[in-house]
């Protein structure tokens, strides 16, 4: 019998990579290679634990992409704009220019590998909704940088056999960035900048399990861009499905941008761009994600309530 293709992953013990290599672990098709800057950690152990090839790899550090993109079939690729910058770092360069600079290494690290399948996990880019709006201020010389940066990134990849996997707002964030909040008078609120728009969410094993469908399509999806969600809906929506789950009433309320931006806490300006920018380009965010296209890659894919309920099921 043949020996498997490897899939190298990066980011293996973050939340889109990790989604990955549980998916690629549980399905069998591929060898996995997880990448992690330490794979003497308690997550990179538990990787190898489970049946993966954990290997020491850095986005910072060129030469060991090398290493870690020797041999390998497919990789998916992630940067995460929000990882701290150390003292140096950010004497040198903002976060969105670390991750321009982090996705060109990886770019071309697989090109003289000569990977046959890349996926690179991006996003749209804001700025061309925004133009030169002055009432959204600008973020590193961006609108959303974690956002605008990725999109700005494509540019390195194209020249490979890519595809372009689109994510949007992970459902975890529902859980620990702005769940249902008590006030004084003992009531649960959702409180969004989100005005009355439907918005795009997906749990996070569903981005692996999603990118695991497309690597298993071969080259049908090579030079494609596939956008990604495992539901859509509205502030109230949202809050319905809390309110289901939490068993008490959650009430919605759609905060106005410039309201959020304010709030003072270090990523609020950039936040509340996204979520504008999630608002105002609400019909076309949510036209490109076509669950029923995302289901045929992923048939376990999750609305909002079915990861509510599964999330309980953990342990926690």
């Amino acid at each position: 019998m043949s020996e498997k293709k490897i899939i190298a992953v990066v980011g293996a013990t973050g939340s889109q990579g990790g989604g990955l290599v549980r998916a690629l672990l549980d399905d069998g098709a591929f060898a996995v290679r997880a990448l992690t800057r330490d794979p003497a950690s308690k997550k990179g152990a538990a990787l190898s634990a489970a049946g993966a090839d954990v290997v020491a790899a850095d986005l910072d550090d060129e030469a060991s992409l090398d290493r870690a993109f020797d041999g390998v079939h497919g990789a998916f690729v992630v940067t995460n704009y929000w990882a701290p910058l150390t003292p140096e770092q950010e004497a040198k360069q903002s976060r969105a220019e670390r991750e321009l600079a982090q996705a060109r290494a990886a770019a071309r690290a697989l090109e003289r590998a000569g990977v046959a399948h890349v996926i690179w996990s991006t996003l749209e880019d804001t700025r061309g909704h925004f133009a030169d709006d002055a009432q959204v201020p600008d973020v590193e010389g961006y609108k959303v940088p974690h956002f605008d940066a990725k999109a700005e990134a494509d540019a390195f990849f194209a020249g490979l056999p890519v595809t372009y996997l689109r994510t949007t707002l992970f459902f975890e964030n529902f859980d620990d960035s702005f769940p249902p909040r008590r006030g004084e008078d003992g009531t649960l609120t959702l409180a969004l900048p989100l005005a009355d728009q439907p918005l795009a969410g997906i749990a996070v094993d569903d981005i692996g399990r999603t990118a695991l469908g497309v690597f298993r399509r071969g080259d049908a999806l090579i030079g494609q861009t596939v956008s990604i969600a495992g539901d859509i809906l509205t502030g109230d929506g949202y809050a319905a499905a809390l309110a289901d789950d939490l068993g008490e009433p959650v009430t919605y309320v759609p905060v106005p941008f410039d309201a959020f931006r304010a709030q003072g806490f270090p990523s609020a300006v950039e936040m509340g761009n996204m979520f504008q920018y999630y608002a105002e380009n609400s019909a076309q965010f949510t036209a490109d994600r076509d669950l029923d296209r995302v289901r045929e890659l992923n048939p376990r894919l999750q609305s909002f309530r079915d990861w509510l309920a599964g999330r309980q099921k953990s342990p926690a």
